[in-house]
């Protein structure tokens, strides 16, 4: 939501589809109190809900439905949805999100966001001074069980095998952490809970054994799975399926093709960097959307003269070096779409702090054919 109202306050008009589940993981947590501007929390769904009805109110066009397959290999590129309609796109914005792994439990579905989690950073405030489980042994159940005991008083790790797959840096953090306790060759059987939510696991240990342990939450820390699938076919991916973005940017290794949030980031995974993110992402299509190319900081570009006579000439710098070109229509519309703002009333007109300019070879063929700019 946060790329459609960006984009909406830029004049672009965009499409939401909001997916199976509109909102994404954010509507599985309950209460939210990391999100800045709400001082007394807020829950998932009722962000979710604010955060849409913003969308709106800027005048995006949020439609029910999910997007099941697309075409990315020419512009416009073709998006089906729900199997049927299809719609074609100058600039595509993929927020599908990624989808936390769960053990796939009935017990783990009924207790989700009343006890079971699979986000610690997200939910662990709410356990302090309790006694919670962690569910995995890598890096992120490391990392997680780590956090868990400066908030808790006791952290159990379950752990299927006997070693811990986390680096061995990660796995001294564990060890050196007096209220973190390891149940090696474990496996969960049943998440354990009441009307009031989780009470405890019950667990098998490797050779049979059953027993239970007492805990008020329940954390899953198995890693998580981008929803990239529909595009992998296109947009460069990592060996997770996280699509791969250029730098700091949004912009994908396709022309018009940006990713933003958890899709893009196997790292943070937090409602406030999905909503940064979706804000690169709108602004980065806005500047193809109103006829600019790729961004890229750092390229100056020149200087424009007047605005009333039939020539002008526009030095160029870049990396490739400078050069100068006649144009035969007046600039300033030009240099409105280079960099938004920079026009103003038609005399000279500096263009020197250019965050978002375009590719030096796409100004070179734009400048000789105005009509694509």
């Amino acid at each position: 939501y946060t790329a459609a109202i960006y984009a909406s306050r830029a004049d672009i008009s965009p499409v939401v589809y909001e997916g199976v589940q509109p909102g994404g993981q954010l509507t599985t947590t309950t209460d939210i109190e990391n999100y800045p501007g709400f001082e007394n929390g807020i829950s998932g769904q009722g962000l979710v809900s604010v955060m849409r009805a913003q969308a709106v109110r800027l005048g995006a066009d949020v439609r029910t439905g999910a997007i099941t397959s697309a075409d990315l290999s020419q512009r416009p590129f073709r998006i089906v949805v729900d199997g049927s309609d299809e719609i074609l796109a100058e600039t595509l914005i993929i927020a599908t999100g990624a989808t936390a792994k769960y053990l796939g439990l009935p017990s783990e579905t009924k207790f989700r966001g009343l006890g079971v989690s699979a986000c610690a950073t997200c939910d662990g405030f709410f356990y302090r001074k309790k006694t919670v489980a962690v569910v995995g042994g890598g890096d992120t159940a490391c990392e997680e069980a780590t956090y868990l005991a400066g908030l808790c008083k006791k952290v159990y790790m379950i752990v299927r095998r006997d070693v811990l797959r986390a680096s061995e840096a990660m796995q001294e953090r564990v060890r050196n952490t007096e209220n973190i306790e390891i149940l090696w060759n474990c496996n969960t059987q049943e998440v354990l809970g009441d009307e009031y939510g989780v009470t405890g696991a019950r667990l098998e240990r490797k050779g049979g054994e059953i027993f239970d342990i007492a805990v008020d939450g329940f954390f899953l820390a198995i890693g998580h799975h981008p929803n990239s699938e529909l595009f992998s076919k296109w947009v460069n991916v990592d060996k997770e399926g996280y699509i791969v973005t250029d730098g700091k940017t949004s912009k994908t290794n396709v022309e018009g093709v940006f990713a933003a949030g958890d899709v893009q980031d196997p790292l943070y995974r937090q409602c406030v960097t999905a909503a940064a993110s979706g804000c690169r992402a709108a602004l980065d299509a806005e500047v193809i959307a109103h006829g600019g190319g790729n961004i890229n900081s750092g390229t100056l570009v020149g200087l424009v003269f007047g605005a009333g006579t039939e020539e002008y000439v526009l030095p160029v710098i870049g990396a490739e070096g400078a050069a100068v070109f006649p144009l035969r229509k007046a600039v300033a519309s030009v240099v409105v779409n280079l960099h938004p703002g920079a026009a103003a009333h038609g005399f000279v007109l500096a263009v020197l702090d250019v965050q978002r300019h375009i590719r030096f070879a796409d100004l070179i063929s734009g400048l000789h054919d105005l009509g694509r700019i």
